[in-house]
């Protein structure tokens, strides 16, 4: 599976969109099977640098109870994607970025350039961001 970040394409071994919940290489960061640079945690949510950044800052924040993607998120995780946007409120002011500005980013499905089965938003600043985006 080739992780496309935008600057340039990342070969993830593992990267799975079936199997078991949770087994995407976000699972593996959240078990710490694999190692990531945490920005923030708590029990629901996790924030890491981003391993191909765009921006001086590039954060992903995801849930640790995996929803695949926004378009397949229930009523019932109306509570994690909530805490997702506060999480993204404290990075910004953790890192600085809550007075310049800054961008969610939540890819969804094929067309969206999801790459990997579980929910994340990128956090991206640190520059002047151009629009419309890609």
């Amino acid at each position: 599976h080739v992780l496309r970040t935008g600057a340039r394409d990342v070969q993830v071994r593992g990267c799975s969109g079936v199997g078991l919940e949770g087994d995407t290489i976000f699972g593996k960061i959240i078990r710490g099977e694999l190692p990531a640079t945490t920005v923030y945690e708590d029990d629901e949510v996790l924030a890491f640098n981003d391993i191909v950044p765009t921006a001086p800052v590039h954060v992903l924040i995801i849930p640790k109870r995996r929803i695949p993607s926004i378009s397949r998120s229930e009523e019932s995780d109306a509570a994690t994607l909530g805490k997702l946007l506060i999480t993204a409120k404290k990075v910004a002011q953790k890192l600085n970025v809550h007075e310049s500005g800054y961008r969610l980013v939540i890819n969804d499905g094929k067309h969206g350039s999801q790459t990997v089965d579980h929910l994340h938003i990128h956090l991206i600043g640190g520059r002047q961001l151009v629009w419309p985006p890609g």
